[in-house]
C-alpha cells in the first residue's frame, strides 16, 4: 500500500485537476478538500483569501479546454440520439461506444483547433472566441 501510494503521488506532481464553474465545485467542504489532496494542483473558482489552487479559473473565461470545446459535445451527440437511452446500462454502454469512436484523427484535429484558440485568445488579448 505504502508503494502505491508513493505512486500516486509521484504520478500528482504533474497533474492537475481542473474544475468548471459549477456550484457543487465552489462548496467550502470541496475547495478545503482539494487544497489538503491537490496543494498547488487544482484549477477552479476560489475564494478572494484562498491562494492554495494553482490558478483561478476566471467566470466566462475563454472556451480554451478541449473536453468543452469538442469532447462534451460529441459524446452528447453520439449519446442521446433519438430513441433515447431507457436504462443506466444503455447509457453507459452508449457512452463507452462514443468514446471509443474517437479517433487518432479526430483528436489531431481537436490539437489543431486548441493551438489556433490559443493563437486567438493571445492576439485578442483574452477576449471570448466561442464564435469561432
Amino acid at each position: 500500500m505504502v508503494r502505491f501510494q508513493k505512486l500516486i503521488k509521484k504520478l500528482f506532481l504533474t497533474l492537475h485537476l481542473q474544475l468548471d464553474g459549477a456550484l457543487p465545485h465552489f462548496h467550502r467542504n470541496v475547495r478545503v478538500l482539494l487544497n489538503r489532496v491537490f496543494p498547488q494542483h487544482w484549477i477552479g473558482r476560489a475564494a478572494a483569501n484562498e491562494d492554495n489552487n494553482l490558478l483561478p479559473w476566471p467566470p466566462s473565461s475563454s472556451d480554451l479546454t478541449p473536453c468543452d470545446f469538442f469532447l462534451w459535445g460529441f459524446v452528447k451527440d453520439s449519446v442521446y440520439i433519438p430513441l433515447l437511452p431507457t436504462s443506466i446500462h444503455e447509457l453507459h454502454d452508449r457512452i463507452t461506444y462514443a468514446l471509443q469512436a474517437i479517433t487518432t484523427d479526430m483528436l489531431h484535429q481537436v490539437w489543431d483547433v486548441f493551438d489556433y484558440r490559443v493563437d486567438v485568445c493571445r492576439v485578442t488579448q483574452g477576449a471570448h472566441i466561442e464564435g469561432l
